[in-house]
């Protein structure tokens, strides 16, 4: 098969190598991988920036796709045939996440999707609502997860988004998105911020409320006090990381949520004055590192009953590989990008 372990950081390293199919095991299943999507976690792997004591050589990529070609011994979970995705943390089944089950991430702590097969456990494995191609389905794993634990678990999960609340997401990225697509399913109000206005445009036609275009409006977080009447956004979906958390924490109503996903800006900052608001609002500001299988299996459940479509921004062959990387690290793509490692079926 053809897969591209890292065998050294950097993007100018990265090409694909014949390697062994691997074999079932009990418990585990053989995927035949038709598309992965990438994340900007999946940059910073192989450039070496995530980890850079990461064990080599690596499959990258936490997200992927494809068709389950052969079970292990004592498999009951999945047959052959069924379209699968597995899931980010191979552990994390259920409940609350604890040290154990944040450990075997796909393309991190273990080898990842973008690779002509894999074999993962039965436990680590979703099926994927039938209306949805390979390429649309192998955005769930990460960002679509992420984002559902966001609106629906993190933070304050008795009271999740609802009708009416106020959501802000930050650009026009995978994770942002979906936040998107998630919220106007709950019939939140949306507004989002971008350095492009034919960006924001895009946005508005999937139902974005209000946009604003932080180059002509730094300080944004202003912005969005405006246009709350005052009052600030109930929920923030702060992927930006140091660069923007001040802003978010600012933007927030009194009681209001930041779920913090990414960092996308950086992760550290210098502002001696940024966490004052935290205080002062009683802000809930919940890291949000993906999610459960359970989590997902209740995601697919509301995109199917939705018939909702990911929004997917470009697709690459899988001979440019190192392109869609490229294409990421530019930061100039909508929605999610997509390598098809083989034709759909």
């Amino acid at each position: 098969m053809r897969a591209y372990p890292i065998q050294q950081f950097g993007l100018d390293h990265l090409r694909h190598l014949d390697l062994p199919t691997p074999q079932t095991t009990p418990g585990t299943v053989l995927i035949k991988v038709h598309a992965v999507s990438l994340n900007y976690r999946d940059l910073m792997v192989v450039k070496g920036l995530y980890n850079p004591k990461m064990s080599l050589p690596r499959i990258p990529c936490s997200d992927g796709a494809g068709e389950v070609v052969a079970t292990g011994e004592g498999v009951t979970r999945v047959r052959v045939g069924d379209r699968v995705c597995g899931i980010f943390m191979q552990r994390w089944l259920d409940g609350p996440l604890t040290a154990d089950k944040s450990k075997a991430a796909l393309g991190g702590d273990v080898d990842g999707m973008l690779t002509e097969y894999a074999v993962l456990d039965q436990e680590g494995v979703v099926r994927f609502p039938e209306h949805l191609t390979y390429e649309e389905a192998s955005t769930l794993p990460c960002a679509g997860v992420t984002v559902w634990n966001a609106l629906h678990h993190a933070g304050d999960p008795i009271n999740p988004a609802h009708p009416g609340e106020t959501v802000v997401i930050q650009g026009t990225g995978g994770v942002s998105i979906f936040a998107l697509q998630f919220a106007k399913l709950l019939g939140a109000r949306v507004l989002g911020t971008s350095s492009s206005d034919e960006k924001l445009s895009r946005a508005r036609s999937l139902g974005l409320d209000e946009g604003c275009n932080y180059k002509q409006r730094p300080d944004w977080s202003k912005w969005v006090t405006e246009t709350t009447a005052g009052i600030g956004a109930d929920r923030i979906i702060e992927v930006g990381g140091a660069g923007t958390f001040g802003q978010s924490l600012r933007a927030a109503r009194v009681g209001g949520t930041v779920a913090q996903i990414g960092i996308l800006s950086g992760g550290t900052t210098s502002d001696p004055v940024a966490l004052t608001p935290i205080l002062h609002k009683q802000l809930r500001v919940q890291g949000i590192y993906v999610g459960s299988r359970a989590m997902f299996e209740e995601m697919n459940a509301a995109i199917a009953k939705a018939s909702l479509h990911p929004v997917i921004g470009k697709v690459f062959d899988f001979s440019q590989a190192a392109e869609a990387f490229a294409h990421m690290e530019s930061a100039s793509h909508f929605g999610k990008i997509v390598i098809r490692i083989s034709p759909q079926p």
